[in-house]
């Protein structure tokens, strides 16, 4: 059976000046600033800790439904991004500590593969970004 490929959002934001300015939308509306100790708005990490585990969440819920596994309560997960510098290149690491709220362990861990597989941030870094999963 063929597929059919829809748009179903397009995210668009506008940023003025990096790390040192901010980031709108006209609905968003976003201080940031270098990833630092002592910080006077966010930065893209952070933000990118909240994309991808709201995204993984969702994945997880969809998976959790699709299979059949019952998750009482609300996946709840702690999102890290480690920003390393290496030369004068940037990377990031990324751990995910998952409350998955007293499912079997092995039945988590195959949900935590499955929503791998359809989660947009998941799939777009694959192979370009260690990622860490760990449960609660």
């Amino acid at each position: 059976m063929e597929k059919t490929v829809r748009l179903t959002y397009t995210g668009i934001t506008e940023t003025i000046g990096g790390r040192k300015n901010g980031v709108s939308d006209g609905m968003l509306d976003i201080r940031l600033s270098n990833a630092a100790p002592i910080r006077t708005g966010t930065n893209p990490e952070h933000l990118v800790a909240a994309a991808w585990s709201t995204s993984f969440a969702s994945s997880l819920a969809q998976v959790a439904r699709e299979t059949g596994v019952k998750v009482s309560g609300k996946i709840k997960i702690h999102a890290e991004v480690d920003l390393f510098s290496e030369g004068n290149s940037l990377f990031f690491e990324v751990r995910f500590t998952i409350d998955l709220h007293c499912i079997e362990h092995d039945v988590a861990l195959s949900l935590i593969q499955k929503a791998q597989s359809i989660c947009p941030f998941a799939k777009a870094t694959r192979g370009n970004v260690d990622v860490t999963f760990l449960l609660a």
